[in-house]
């Protein structure tokens, strides 16, 4: 039987479509092409957030550190630090996939992604990678700095734990990021959820303190924040000690992950805002 790829285009049926599958290619030029869109300026995308991080870091040890404060039984700082890694993480993580389709949008450059022969699953996937690409940079160069860090101990306890949160967490941001991307027609739009949602969520998700200090009723609005588990599952993979069950936190952000993913598919399966 005759090899549909041997028959020339001008010769087949209408229609009859000529990548079987996964387009492999396509998934890996636009994942490449994502990578280097934000590596050309990694001095903004990579190395200035991690300076902000450790800004953060020393504003709180001198404000509050104490070096024989202790939560969950270890330090103020080793506490800190792993929280911070993942908060870095996960905004850059979000800031990749909302600044490539709000600026593909604006400048009208959106269908130089529409019209290559790439399915809406073969796009979130490769904008996704390379957020997580970009989220997973970012936190090493993070962890990388705080490893010289006088009196902050950032060794890792359970390197699976830390693999699986910090990637199910990049790619929890890297979705909302692309569902944002695809809802916002400006960047004012893209801010705005950047300082109502992204940037509330993970600061009082126990980034800076545990939530058994907070009041009941505090507590419950924590343990109902996503980013409470995605942080305390990642900072426990560094101090052995976690406020909540891992695998009750990996189910909450994996499912969440799930159907955020679902909904960015069927989003762009429409076209909605993004083809005429």
């Amino acid at each position: 039987m005759e090899n549909p790829l041997d028959v020339p285009a001008r010769l087949r049926p209408p229609g009859e479509p000529v990548i079987r599958g996964i387009n492999w290619l396509g998934v890996q030029t636009l994942y490449l092409k994502e990578v280097q869109r934000f590596f050309k300026v990694q001095m903004q995308t990579v190395w200035a957030p991690a300076v902000t991080t450790l800004l953060f870091l020393a504003i709180f040890l001198v404000a509050l550190g104490d070096a024989r404060r202790e939560l969950l039984g270890v330090p103020f700082a080793s506490f800190l630090g792993p929280g911070l890694i993942i908060m870095g993480m996960a905004q850059n993580s979000f800031q990749n996939t909302l600044s490539s389709l709000i600026i593909a949008k604006v400048q009208g450059t959106i269908v130089d992604v529409l019209m290559p022969p790439l399915s809406s699953r073969e796009l979130l996937f490769a904008w996704v990678a390379g957020a997580v690409t970009r989220a997973w940079l970012v936190g090493l160069a993070i962890w990388g700095a705080m490893l010289l860090w006088p009196g902050v101990d950032v060794g890792i306890t359970h390197v699976s734990q830390v693999l699986l949160f910090g990637t199910l967490g990049a790619i929890l941001l890297a979705l909302l990021g692309v569902m944002t991307g695809l809802w916002a027609d400006k960047f004012d739009h893209g801010a705005a959820v950047t300082n109502f949602l992204v940037q509330p969520l993970t600061l009082l998700s126990g980034t800076f303190y545990t939530i058994e200090r907070l009041p009941a009723a505090m507590q419950a609005l924590s343990r109902a924040n996503p980013f409470f588990y995605m942080i305390d599952g990642f900072r426990a993979g560094f101090i052995g000690v976690a406020e909540a069950d891992p695998r009750l936190g990996a189910a909450v952000v994996g499912g969440l992950c799930l159907l955020l993913w679902v909904t960015a598919w069927r989003i762009l399966e429409s076209g909605w805002k993004i083809r005429a």
